[in-house]
């Protein structure tokens, strides 16, 4: 994990330049149908604070993390709002968040840690809460461009959810990759509830 977030803290700059401005609007959209007015959202690893920005701007309550100082610093002053600075790991909040958006965030997590981490963000969901998140397609797990990554097909992650009974896959989508040139890259989109 260190190296993932070495590779954010290095790189942060460029990585919000290319991501900041990417329409989401489609996923954020059918994320927010799920969620109850005046429910409060915690953006679980939320880079450039694009996300954040979005739902706040539609009048929800939104607690920012990221792993990486920089990304942390950077988001702040994109969003306005503090980003706490803290690892997915040590995450124990108990039914706190109507909601939990996961952007192509828990995907750096290799999969023993990864149920833990998906075990905790359950428990910091209210009862009947949604949890956004994506994965890259396919079957992949260790380093790939400098980063961790778990990928996932809709049968693997499945069976891999089947070990938290307390959520259910209420939807799942895939789309091709939003930002400019990688339009041949796939991505799980998964929305689970509690």
């Amino acid at each position: 994990m260190d190296l993932t977030i070495d590779y954010y803290n290095l790189n942060a700059e460029n990585f919000i330049e290319n991501t900041q401005n990417v329409d989401m609007h489609l996923a954020q959209d059918r994320f927010l149908q799920l969620l109850d007015e005046n429910a409060s959202i915690l953006d679980f690893g939320c880079g450039s604070g694009r996300d954040t920005r979005y739902f706040m701007d539609k009048g929800y309550q939104v607690t920012a993390t990221d792993g990486s100082a920089e990304i942390c610093r950077l988001a702040s002053i994109f969003t306005g709002i503090a980003v706490k600075e803290m690892l997915f790991q040590e995450l124990d909040d108990i039914n706190t968040y109507g909601g939990i958006w996961a952007c192509s965030s828990i995907l750096h997590l290799p999969k023993n840690e990864l149920l833990l981490v998906i075990r905790k963000m359950c428990n910091a969901l209210k009862d009947t809460g949604v949890i956004y998140t994506s994965f890259k397609y396919g079957d992949f797990e260790g380093v790939r461009n400098g980063r961790y990554f778990t990928d996932f097909n809709e049968d693997s992650f499945k069976e891999f959810i089947a070990g938290i009974p307390e959520l259910t896959i209420e939807d799942h989508w895939i789309t091709g990759d939003v930002r400019p040139g990688r339009g041949d890259e796939r991505w799980l989109n998964l929305i689970l509830r509690k």
